[in-house]
């Protein structure tokens, strides 16, 4: 958390805002969050204009003039927010941007594992964790992901949240998207049939779809550009809800532990597949 849909919902709203408008100075707050050196990395972006504000992967990109890249790491609890002063943002601050028509965006985490870094485009793309993306679940065909999953026997979760297998997907979504297509989370991608994958596939992408619809998911603290909360957790099967009621079938929903993350799944809408 943040997710795809809620770094796609941020970078949506940051783009109309940002665009065109100058970086005069950068106040780093907190010096974890810019690991590059406060001062290096404040002095490089200092006189840059936006150009556009973009997302891969849970990474958001704002793509600067000079052929600069400001990569935002959200991680756990990050946020950036355009030209909003509130008690909230204010108490964690962790680095504010200063724009040449007065106004400013802020990186704020709570928690203070996220962090703020400029690239030029070849160091981004050298960047070990960026090089080691994989693609985007909402431009994968059906084939390439069922290629991706399929290989290997590990179980389907822990595929869809590997990084380096497609981008962006977590829990929440894993989560949804392993409910709609009827999927056991533990099941073994190698007893998954070609048609059952490719229904992943197509829960997948409408999941991730509705969830940008609805500006994302707010669970806790996770609030787009504008600092509004999001709508998508009002649609949550099963995420979070082990020990209730299935809102299909009425069955008791079962919490379990797949690749060390927590799972809630529904033991009579996700049959267990045959090996």
């Amino acid at each position: 958390m943040p997710e795809l849909p809620e770094v796609e919902t941020i970078a949506r709203g940051l783009d109309p805002a940002l665009r065109g408008r100058r970086i005069r100075s950068v106040d780093v707050l907190d010096a974890i969050s810019a690991p590059q050196g406060p001062k290096p990395f404040a002095r490089r972006l200092a006189g840059r204009r936006v150009l556009a504000v973009r997302r891969r992967a849970k990474l958001l990109l704002l793509d600067l003039e000079s052929d600069l890249v400001l990569a935002v790491h959200l991680r756990m609890t990050g946020g950036v927010t355009a030209d909003l002063d509130t008690d909230e943002v204010r108490r964690f601050a962790r680095i504010r941007f200063n724009l040449d028509d007065g106004g400013f965006f802020v990186f704020t985490d709570i928690r203070r594992f996220g962090s703020c870094q400029a690239f030029a485009p070849e160091e981004l793309t050298s960047w070990p964790f960026y090089a080691s993306l994989g693609p985007e679940p909402l431009d994968m065909s059906p084939k390439l992901f069922v290629e991706r999953l399929g290989a290997g026997s590990r179980a389907v979760k822990a595929a869809l949240l590997d990084q380096t297998t497609l981008a962006g997907v977590g829990n929440i979504y894993a989560d949804e998207s392993l409910f709609r297509a009827g999927i056991r989370p533990q099941d073994k991608t190698s007893a998954l049939s070609a048609p059952r994958l490719r229904r992943l596939h197509k829960e997948l992408q409408q999941v991730l779809t509705q969830a940008i619809r609805e500006n994302g998911s707010s669970i806790r603290d996770y609030r787009d550009a504008g600092g509004n909360a999001g709508a998508f957790q009002n649609h949550f099967n099963v995420y979070g809800r082990a020990g209730e009621p299935c809102r299909v079938c009425g069955a008791t929903l079962r919490g379990a532990k797949v690749g060390g993350r927590s799972t809630t799944y529904c033991p009579k809408c996700q049959p267990p597949s045959a090996v």
